[in-house]
């Protein structure tokens, strides 16, 4: 049973078949991290960033695109791709750099959608404009932008040292819905608060805000402890305790169950870099967690939207071979 409306599903109801995300580096940066907001970044964030770091060994987006384009067709025999610009805020600084960037995937094969990760404080009208015009320009079927909020309680952002408050997340989803362009939120749980660490309710509290807003898809992570970050030296200190395993898999089965059934599911839990974490250690496998959480789903009978919509079971598009309108 398919207990959650998911990213798989989704691209195949769309694309009749697999579309695969290729990571791209194009060298940008956080205002978070360049002494614009701050210069340490988010509580939990690695210096490193979370892409791929192939800029910084010499390689420009063509040279990526082949790199990993030859992998995924000689090991899936894959023809369709989204170019996911991934490493920082990739909407930050002037407009001519994004410009730039978007002109180096002009031609790139098999290129069929973009993912742009970034924040909502890097984007203004002149930069969702053009995003909007380089869509049909590179004969694009979708532009979607990976925003991250990570709490909807303006307490938590200023305590994580985020540099935004939620309305600026607001603002910014519907400024890019009103030009069709995608959106999908990063979620956290398990923030740390200035008095300990949010709850079950504050997750729920962030899948409510996102529900009001035109907001398409979601990532939801499981905090943990990052190396070289704000957070381990919290960590250290005796000042954070990460969830449990038990309690990320309650954390997320309620927040599930309150989501809209027609938001698209991207990622269920945090994927650490191999040699970044410190705690928690059930946070290192990423594919034992998602199918310990997928049972847990099937365990308890739980599926997306079952509190907000009240079905007799989860919604007939969950399934891949759907044939229906898509949601």
């Amino acid at each position: 049973m398919h207990r959650i409306y998911s990213l798989s599903a989704h691209l195949r109801q769309r694309y009749l078949g697999r579309v695969q995300k290729i990571p791209l580096d194009a060298g940008f940066s956080c205002p978070n991290r360049d002494g614009t907001i701050s210069t340490s970044g988010c509580l939990f964030c690695n210096p490193a960033g979370s892409g791929s770091g192939m800029k910084d060994r010499g390689l420009d987006i063509p040279a990526q695109w082949r790199f990993w384009r030859d992998i995924h067709r000689k090991k899936h025999r894959l023809e369709r791709f989204t170019a996911y610009l991934q490493s920082f805020s990739n909407t930050y600084g002037p407009i001519d750099k994004l410009a730039r960037t978007l002109d180096q995937l002009a031609g790139l094969p098999g290129l069929t959608a973009l993912s742009i990760g970034t924040r909502p404080d890097c984007l203004d009208p002149d930069k969702l404009d053009l995003l909007a015009a380089r869509r049909d320009a590179l004969g694009l079927t979708d532009i979607t932008l990976e925003m991250g909020l990570q709490s909807a309680s303006d307490t938590t952002l200023k305590h994580i040292n985020r540099g935004h408050d939620a309305r600026a997340f607001a603002d910014a989803a519907c400024a890019a819905h009103q030009r069709g362009i995608t959106v999908v939120a990063h979620v956290i749980a398990g923030l740390p608060t200035p008095d300990g660490r949010e709850d079950q309710s504050d997750l729920g509290s962030t899948i409510d805000f996102i529900n009001d807003l035109p907001v398409r898809g979601i990532k939801f992570h499981n905090l943990y402890v990052a190396r070289r970050t704000p957070l381990a030296q919290l960590h250290a200190q005796g000042g954070y305790t990460p969830l449990t395993l038990d309690e990320y898999l309650d954390h997320l089965s309620h927040a599930l169950m309150r989501l809209s059934p027609t938001t698209v599911v991207h990622r269920l839990n945090g994927n650490p870099s191999s040699g970044e974490l410190v705690a928690p250690d059930w946070a290192a496998n990423m594919r034992a967690l998602h199918n310990t959480v997928r049972n847990h789903l099937d365990a308890r009978d739980i599926w997306q939207g079952k509190l907000n919509t009240a079905p007799t079971g989860p919604p007939a598009w969950f399934s891949p071979e759907y044939k229906g309108d898509t949601p």
